[in-house]
């Protein structure tokens, strides 16, 4: 059984995370340089890469997901590939293939694109099934088989997932289990009046100062250590499975209108995910304990992807967004 440290135990943890914890305001920086505003994207694309998980980024053309992902790229040192998917991408395009040496008589292997610690694959939803499937065996077993072989990828390794809400024509919507691969689902929005100001005159003057690396590959991987210390006390727990369960058995939890509107509820990575976020999200606010704001801070982006609504749920207009409300105001807050 897990013994519950003392207040003294708490601040020291909390101590020593406000200390590690301090780069993520250089990143933060150095990355604002050339991205104005957006601040929740570039906190969430953080939350993703320390909770060693991947981010599927929903939006409309022309709201610098691109170029967040590689200014992150550059501030961190680490190498970042760009995948434009398209109706006739092919798995090899992605992981790499074999390719015959006529000099020395025997097959070569010709590294993807997939080999690099960032992976932005561009409007994911464009591309057909088998490519979908080459990309979740490197996101869920970080490593790629070619021909007999099988090659680790590097460390820290992340993909970032596109895709366009609007334009549904040629599209492959993207299968249940391939989205719950994904640790979070992040909805961007529009910049407001004031930020597109500023956006639009930087890019008039050509004037953005270009993006230095501030911390290196390896300060993340100890950071996803460091992670491992934030505290969760035994009620946090609990509230973050009454969350999760109240997405699959609504009526225990005073929520019997729900029931016909949720067609399948979060899995166990749904409350693995929500957990680990909120941890990181309580690390990159520099606290060395999670409180109950941290989960709700992070909910919608974690389960937004894992609730199935119904058709009923269609016809009534209601999204997940609306049921992971409703479960937010009623689950009692630890």
């Amino acid at each position: 059984m897990e013994t519950t440290p003392s207040g003294s135990d708490i601040s020291e943890i909390n101590e020593r995370i406000k200390e590690q914890s301090a780069f993520i305001d250089l990143i933060m920086m150095e990355v604002n340089k050339s991205i104005i505003g957006q601040k929740k994207m570039l906190e969430r694309l953080l939350l993703a890469l320390l909770g060693n998980g991947h981010i599927l980024l929903e939006g409309v053309p022309g709201l610098a997901k691109t170029l967040a992902i590689n200014s992150l790229a550059k501030a961190i040192k680490a190498d970042f590939n760009r995948i434009q998917f398209t109706p006739d991408l092919l798995p090899s395009d992605v992981i790499g293939t074999q390719i015959y040496n006529m000099q020395k008589g025997e097959f070569a292997i010709k590294h993807g694109p997939i080999f690099a610690n960032f992976v932005l694959a561009d409007e994911i939803n464009r591309a057909p099934a088998k490519v979908q499937s080459a990309l979740l065996e490197a996101m869920q077993e970080r490593q790629v088989t070619i021909g007999d072989t099988t090659y680790p990828l590097p460390e820290p390794f992340m993909v970032l997932a596109t895709q366009n809400p609007v334009e549904q024509e040629g599209t492959y919507p993207l299968p249940e289990a391939q989205s719950d691969r994904f640790m979070l689902k992040t909805v961007i929005s529009y910049p407001k009046l004031e930020e597109e100001r500023l956006i639009m005159r930087q890019n008039l003057q050509g004037n953005a100062e270009p993006i230095k690396a501030v911390v290196d590959t390896q300060t993340i991987l100890n950071a996803r250590q460091q992670v491992k210390e934030v505290y969760m006390d035994e009620k946090i727990e609990k509230y973050i499975l009454d969350i999760i369960f109240a997405t699959r058995n609504p009526e225990e939890y005073r929520l019997s209108s729900l029931k016909p509107l949720i067609n399948f509820g979060a899995s166990p990575r749904g409350s693995i995910g929500l957990a680990n976020t909120a941890r990181v999200y309580a690390f990159i606010k520099h606290r060395g304990y999670v409180i109950p704001e941290d989960v709700r801070a992070v909910a919608h982006d974690v389960l937004r992807h894992r609730i199935g609504i119904t058709y009923e749920a269609e016809a009534e207009n209601v999204t997940s967004e609306d049921i992971i409300n409703q479960i937010l105001d009623k689950v009692e807050v630890p």
